[in-house]
């Protein structure tokens, strides 16, 4: 994969410390490739061949082309990704005064490996609401781009076990980031209120309300003997949305017959229960309003999704040699090696052999190599959007995802080669490969 490719994925991930920052990332690509916003108030007048994106509460958005075709006689072909990752967010009172240090409170979001967060340099990216000089609430970006915030380790010489029983940090107690020393003249609330106006302009007194993600600042890099590896954060699964995002945009796609969707949904990492996630009613309610638009009934609309399909692009576990136990032996798959089709009996995944066989064909057609992972059967497999956006569509699925080492950690690697191989099949999909 040309270095330059690789690094448009690292760029974008760095540019996109938090779902609303993620969602901000794609909007700007759309928009330079010519995609219009559709507010879900307004009524829609959708032309064949036509660019568009929805975004619903800022972190979560839908970008369609409306095929050349009709949509009953071609249906939907559809890549589904998350915006969020696993991490830590601050709390509503945050600031904690004590011993003359400042700390701010957190709260664990989905299933981070925590241990991971020490000694990092941290900070604060998100969204901010507050009241205009108008009157009227508004919501805002915040991006503080530097080091701010801290978990430093417990010396070893007070935690002698460390090593033989691992990090263990008590989510309460031991979690709160060191922030600043205590200023005498300045009331502990007033200092973080401080930080948030000095980093966007808002007068403190206005500001009403915040959802703020715990970052890792350091960049994305390349690494490896022959720069065969990248490292960043959010790796799972902002590398899926943008591989999504880069297949949509390929020429080719944007002349298929098909109509083209690509679905990124917050709230992945905490079960997608929500408005905004994939097992609310965003997808379903912008496919119907597709064909709504473009005249398409009931019946119909049916007939399209009987013919259309879903690809859940999510991470896979690569295998990591220092715990051949945690593996499956006959599914070991391998960085480098190409996309995972993830299988599950128990519908954890929502691959069948049938979606599985369609997505080979893709892959071979494409040129890319692919593998077939499961999970050991003594151990408990995680879940993607892919059953439950399935189910609510009554569309096939396949699951997906490139191979990634310590998925969760605040900072993952994976494969350079991988995220072109993930592209290029993506791109036979939508085109009509």
């Amino acid at each position: 994969m040309p270095a330059h490719d690789i690094q448009d994925l690292l760029q974008f991930i760095d540019a996109s410390p938090s779902p609303w920052h993620a969602v901000q990332t794609i909007v700007r690509r759309l928009q330079t490739a010519g995609f219009s916003a559709l507010p879900e108030q307004d009524s829609w007048q959708l032309q064949p061949g036509g660019r568009y994106y929805v975004i619903r509460d800022d972190s979560s958005i839908i970008l369609f082309v409306v095929g050349q075709q009709p949509l009953q006689r071609s249906g939907f072909r559809i890549v589904g990704a998350h915006t969020d990752s696993p991490g830590l967010r601050i709390k509503p009172n945050p600031v904690q005064d004590s011993d003359g240090l400042l700390r701010l409170g957190v709260e664990v979001y989905g299933g981070p490996i925590l241990a991971t967060f020490a000694d990092r340099d941290l900070s604060l990216a998100g969204r901010l609401c507050y009241r205009s000089k108008q009157g009227q609430i508004a919501s805002r970006l915040l991006h503080v781009d530097r080091p701010l915030l801290r978990l430093p380790n417990l010396a070893i010489h007070m935690n002698r076990k460390v090593n033989e029983e691992g990090l263990k940090l008590d989510k309460q107690k031991e979690l709160p980031l060191l922030f600043s020393t205590a200023a005498e003249r300045q009331l502990p609330r007033h200092r973080f209120l401080a930080l948030l106006e000095d980093s966007t302009g808002i007068d403190a007194e206005r500001i009403l309300s915040w959802e703020l993600n715990v970052y890792d600042t350091q960049k994305g890099e390349i690494w490896g003997a022959d720069r065969e590896f990248i490292a960043d954060s959010q790796l799972d699964n902002l590398a899926s949305c943008h591989a999504g995002l880069t297949a949509l945009l390929d020429r080719d796609s944007l002349a298929a017959d098909s109509t083209l969707v690509c679905a990124f949904f917050d709230h992945e990492e905490i079960g997608s229960v929500s408005r905004i996630g994939a097992d609310g009613s965003f997808l379903p309610d912008i496919l119907e309003r597709i064909a709504v638009a473009r005249g398409v009934g009931r019946c119909d609309l049916h007939r399209a999704m009987a013919q259309s399909f879903l690809i859940s692009a999510d991470m896979a576990h690569a295998y990591q040699p220092n715990f051949p136990a945690a593996y499956d032996p006959e599914h070991q798959v391998g960085v480098n090696q190409g996309p995972v089709i993830k299988i599950n009996a128990n519908q954890r995944y929502s691959t069948e052999s049938l979606a599985a066989a369609q997505f080979i064909d893709c892959c071979e057609q494409a040129g890319v190599p692919f593998q077939k992972y499961s999970h050991r059967s003594d151990i408990p497999c995680g879940s993607t959007i892919g059953p439950m956006t399935a189910a609510r569509l009554g569309m096939r699925s396949i699951d997906v995802g490139n191979p990634l080492w310590a998925m969760h950690s605040v900072r993952e690697s994976a494969g350079v080669l991988d995220h072109d191989y993930l592209i290029r099949a993506l791109k036979k999909f939508f085109s009509g490969g």
